[in-house]
């Protein structure tokens, strides 16, 4: 079984309108509500993937019973921590082709939650080999609090996929001699964590070189249409990608993650595991639904998925 952790998740609302008016009443009547979160969306590609997952974070609220009945409604176990505050609300009003986004920041999360939430997270890690951390964290947080998940998790000998950004990231690549099995950036992120534009693959190859990175073993840059750059041990990939019609981009990291959890739980070998990580994160790109891929074209995508080893 995989575990896949989102501690900062959401009510994601989506208002589609004709015209956005502003300081006036608008009304919709198209309107779709689902769980959000960048772990929830891992955990939804995994089980169309045919993989027992299951989900753990914080969950709060009205918001946070709509979150947990969503996920059981597709059987994915839920097993969260009941926060005294309530679980945010995250809305996306589309509009004559754009879309404007107010995104709540949610209720803090209170030191006692937080530390009987890594008990909690300690006692899931039995009947799980493989565990997902993504997204952003929750207000009132520890600086360190993925640090300290990540120690329950490489203490019992499990592999974690860490997804994150911004300080999260860069907290653990340069503050943090506690390191996650695999980390997922994308080319802004991983240029944001030392403020480096990398103006081609070699100098980013060399950064990757470097000794911040000791401890990370599977390191996935993804670029968007030119593919990936992996790195894995001592090793590194070049992984070039099919052209697609491009429907829905939103949630392609996370089914990416998906993927390469999928290959590592299954113990499929690099190639095969990157390969299985870029298929899932091309998939979801194809639908209008986010966190969810076509699993019939799974086969033919990760055929064209081409990995070479430099």
């Amino acid at each position: 079984m995989i575990l896949t952790v989102t501690l900062n998740p959401s009510v994601d609302i989506s208002y589609k309108l004709e015209e956005f008016l502003i300081d006036d009443v608008n009304r919709c009547k198209d309107v779709v509500k689902t769980a959000g979160g960048k772990g929830l969306n891992v955990a939804r590609v995994l089980k169309q993937l045919g993989e027992e997952v299951n989900t753990t974070g914080f969950l709060g609220g009205y918001t946070g019973e709509f979150i947990e009945t969503e996920l059981k409604k597709l059987n994915i176990f839920t097993n969260f921590y009941e926060i005294s505050g309530n679980t945010r609300n995250c809305i996306a009003v589309l509009h004559g082709g754009k879309q404007t986004e107010i995104l709540e920041v949610g209720d803090i999360v209170k030191q006692k939650e937080q530390t009987e939430f890594l008990e909690l997270f300690n006692s899931l890690l039995k009947e799980n080999l493989v565990v997902t951390i993504s997204g952003s964290m929750p207000q009132g947080i520890e600086k360190d609090y993925y640090e300290k998940l990540l120690q329950i998790a490489n203490d019992k000998d499990i592999k974690v996929i860490l997804d994150t950004s911004g300080d999260s990231l860069k907290n653990i690549v340069l503050n943090s001699n506690v390191k996650p099995y695999c980390i997922k950036p994308n080319e802004t992120e991983i240029n944001q964590v030392e403020n480096k534009d990398f103006e081609d693959r070699e100098e980013l190859i060399e950064y990757l070189r470097s000794d911040i990175f000791k401890g990370i073993e599977l390191m996935v840059i993804t670029m968007g249409s030119r593919g990936a750059l992996v790195k894995f041990k001592d090793d590194f990939y070049s992984v070039n990608i099919p052209k697609i019609k491009v429907v829905n981009p939103v949630g392609s990291g996370d089914s990416t993650v998906a993927g390469i959890a999928y290959g590592i739980n299954k113990k499929l070998n690099i190639e095969e595991t990157i390969k299985y990580g870029m298929a899932c994160g091309i998939l979801n790109t194809m639908e209008e639904k986010t966190g969810y891929i076509d699993v019939s074209k799974i086969k033919d995508i990760k055929d064209k998925v081409e990995v070479v080893k430099l």
